[in-house]
């Protein structure tokens, strides 16, 4: 009986105590007030509207574009609603629009994750892999290795078209991805926003080159490096995907198109997880229609319409200044931050004036650097390392909901602070953050959610 009443005094002091530590935290925090992430900016869009300068002409393909980019897939395209043809036989979304749609399409996650719904779209019997959260951005799955141990780093579909009503007698099987979790196998990417992305295609490699020598013993002094990402065939600088590794916007548009619906096209002509009575199309699925005989006049397929809609797509618009907004951009610069997140790079020349010779405020340098452990997916994508991502553009951050390759986080401050790590270039850049007034790290947050 006493022993008794002796554990139940120490539970109850433990709870005590706990009451008080917390409650100690809470008086800290209003005593030594600390910067928040003032979160995901309201108000209108800020995004999704085409690039300046386009005659009427060009308006009218910028809506047919979007309206291709909107369109829904199933496997003929015969689906109610569902036009698009080509679907499977894995997938990781249903329409491109599904996925890039906040806060306009053409954007990333929304959200509410709209995988949810299309892992079971006309009857798929699709279990939904553990890392796939109803309020979690939208993902792919990448593998760092095969079986046999050699190196993956590939997209393994969450889906597959089995049970579907238009694709009966499909045996495909979902990959054992709880299998491949407990292997630690797994490495997740949300999807990028492409908002401005026609500007970014037409920044020359030059320019970039340019930049990248500009400040080197800045550079030098802050441990900060970066390199391009190349072409293995030409060697010039790809730019677009979270390592930089497409080279231009209608081979990002062709490989997303066959990794991430499964529709073959005449970039990527074969089907990726050909399971038994699964093959339903004819190949690629994907490609250009001629009007006639001659073979003249032919219409784009959908994946020069994906590219076309991507490169007329303006980039996000900013706040207008404020006294907060301007301290933070000047603390923003005080720390460190532009020598990767480059406030702008100019295009060069282009037969559409939006693109021709403008100011791309991108926030990118679009080099790979070193971003150390705690980021490091375990992945090489051409000369981009496992632990390197190209430098993300941080326009459009204001109504940006997940942060990092993988959205592991909704919280901006969160996301800063994973730049710090065994091997990451920008330790220096977060030391001198952490090393800022509260009230100047609060105007640098205010700046940033203001792009």
């Amino acid at each position: 009986m006493f022993a008794c009443l002796k554990t139940r005094a120490k539970v109850c002091l433990g709870v005590a105590l706990g009451f008080l530590f917390v409650a100690l935290c809470l008086h800290a925090q209003s005593v030594f007030p600390v910067a928040k992430d003032p979160g995901v900016r309201t108000g209108p869009s800020a995004a999704g509207q085409p690039i300046a300068g386009l005659g009427p002409e060009e308006q009218d393909l910028f809506a047919y574009v979007l309206g291709e980019f909107n369109q829904v897939f199933s496997v003929s395209g015969e689906v109610d609603g569902e036009v698009g043809n080509g679907l499977g036989p894995g997938y990781n979304g249903t329409g491109c629009a599904g996925c890039h749609a906040f806060p306009a399409v053409g954007g990333s996650s929304p959200a509410m994750n709209p995988q949810i719904a299309m892992a079971t779209s006309d009857g798929a019997r699709n279990l939904l892999p553990s890392f796939v959260k109803p309020d979690g951005p939208v993902v792919e799955a990448r593998f760092l290795h095969y079986p046999d141990g050699s190196a993956d780093g590939g997209v393994h579909n969450l889906f597959t078209i089995a049970g579907r009503t238009d694709a009966t007698g499909c045996q495909a099987v979902q990959p054992d991805f709880n299998h491949e979790l407990a292997n630690n196998n797994v490495s997740l990417r949300i999807a990028t926003p492409t908002f401005g992305d026609g500007l970014i295609d037409n920044i020359s490699d030059e320019t970039i080159l340019a930049n990248q020598a500009a400040d080197s013993l800045t550079k030098r002094y802050m441990y900060i490096g970066g390199h391009p990402n190349r072409n293995p065939n030409d060697g010039t600088i790809t730019k677009f995907g979270w390592k930089g590794q497409n080279k231009s916007l209608i081979m990002f548009s062709g490989e997303a198109y066959n990794v991430e619906m499964g529709v073959t096209n005449e970039l990527f002509p074969s089907e990726r997880n050909m399971a038994t009575g699964c093959d339903f199309n004819t190949l690629p699925e994907d490609h250009l229609e001629f009007t006639d005989n001659s073979g003249e006049g032919g219409d784009p397929n959908d994946v020069q319409n994906f590219s076309t809609f991507m490169r007329f797509l303006a980039p996000p618009k900013p706040q207008p200044d404020t006294q907060a907004i301007v301290s933070g951009r000047n603390m923003f610069n005080a720390v460190g931050c532009p020598l990767c997140h480059t406030p702008s790079l100019t295009t060069g020349p282009s037969d559409l004036p939006g693109l021709d010779r403008q100011q791309a405020n991108l926030y990118s340098d679009l080099l790979v650097h070193h971003m150390g452990a705690g980021l490091a997916d375990g992945i090489q994508q051409g000369n981009a390392g496992p632990d390197e991502f190209r430098t993300a553009p941080l326009w459009g951050l204001g109504q940006r909901i997940f942060f990092l390759h993988d959205g592991r986080t909704k919280d901006l401050i969160q996301a800063i602070e994973a730049h710090r790590g065994d091997g990451a270039e920008a330790n220096t850049v977060i030391f001198n953050y952490d090393h800022l007034q509260v009230q100047q790290q609060q105007d640098l947050l205010t700046f940033l959610r203001s792009l």
